[in-house]
């Protein structure tokens, strides 16, 4: 059994907590939160105890669950990897790509396991999607949300467009060759709304949009490659192919607009085809997958050099903005 402690049981937290409680091979310790009135509401409702300090949960487990705000992400990870204990980390990775470059070296050093958790890798409509993006010309990507207080501690790039950086890097296997960003402030010291464009070197284009201020819901993503085009519905779990036939028809007749040269009609027909989704609990299999990482003493499903990368490019969308005091935030 793998002896896992959580720190931080606020909203996301208490989730962490229920779901490490029903996961076989972890054992969950205990956890700890500086905050009184959540501290009780957790003993009470996950019938666990929780610990005076930070520092005493990391002595009692194997593995901490970091689910802090961004802001303590840094300090915690640093003792616990001073004590050797694996780590799973709640996106980002932390604060400043200073932080992130440390955690990255001493996490090496120290020979431990470290996940971070970008939950959306492991939602069933990018999953369902995964095995049909091939070759990505053109990525388009929207995810908006009303305003919500427990989000307004770090910019909306590193909150919520960092969500989509990260699965991009993953399909796009190409570096970034050039990053342009603007963004504006309507409630808050810093925008709210971004929209950032990635050109990669291989010529692949992501465009990004997100909203904190929104009215509805969206997460949502179209993938243009040759011959096909996928749409991905992350808030509601769907996505779809569409496709072109393999099979072309000679119809005998020349359309004029098939290809020059060409008998008949050999225009690809285009297909709509739903993709079948396969139902889960994306935190429940991120932490599956922290767990089995430790057990087989492999590389995590979404590991720290991919925290790292998300955390890089988010940083370079915000120093790309003219927002008067975005620099101080680097």
């Amino acid at each position: 059994m793998i002896k896992i402690g959580v720190l931080g049981v606020g909203y996301l937290g208490k989730i962490h907590v229920q779901l490490l409680k029903e996961i076989p091979g972890f054992e969950l310790v205990g956890f700890y939160d500086p905050n009184t009135e959540r501290r009780l509401e957790a003993e009470s409702m996950f019938e666990i105890p929780s610990f005076d300090s930070e520092d005493e949960l990391i002595e009692a487990c194997d593995a901490l669950d970091i689910v802090t705000s961004t802001d303590a992400h840094f300090s915690c990870a640093v003792k616990a990897i001073r004590k050797s204990k694996h780590l799973f980390i709640e996106k980002p990775v932390s604060y400043s790509i200073d932080e992130a470059h440390e955690l990255l070296k001493l996490s090496r050093e120290a020979n431990i396991k470290v996940q971070i958790g970008h939950v959306e890798r492991f939602n069933p409509a990018f999953t369902a999607a995964l095995p049909h993006i091939i070759r990505p010309i053109y990525i388009e990507s929207h995810r908006m949300g009303p305003i919500l207080d427990r989000h307004l501690d770090i910019p909306v790039v590193l909150d919520l467009m960092i969500h989509d950086i990260d699965w991009i890097l993953s399909v796009v296997k190409s570096p970034l060759r050039k990053v342009t960003s603007n963004g504006v402030a309507v409630f808050n010291d810093t925008p709210d709304v971004v929209n950032a464009r990635l050109d990669f070197s291989n010529g692949t284009i992501a465009n990004l949009t997100v909203s904190r201020i929104a009215t509805e819901k969206k997460r949502s993503a179209e993938i243009f490659q040759p011959q096909s085009n996928l749409s991905i519905d992350f808030l509601n779990k769907k996505a779809s192919i569409y496709e072109s036939e393999e099979v072309l028809e000679l119809s005998g007749t020349q359309h004029e607009s098939a290809p020059i040269g060409l008998p008949g009609d050999l225009r690809p027909k285009p297909l709509l085809k739903a993709l079948a989704i396969q139902e889960n609990n994306a935190i429940y299999d991120e932490l599956t997958g922290f767990y089995h990482a430790i057990v087989t003493d492999s590389k995590p499903p979404v590991d720290i050099e991919d925290g790292f990368a998300a955390l890089d490019i988010a940083w370079l969308i915000l120093k790309r903005m003219n927002f008067n005091g975005m620099r101080s935030l680097y």
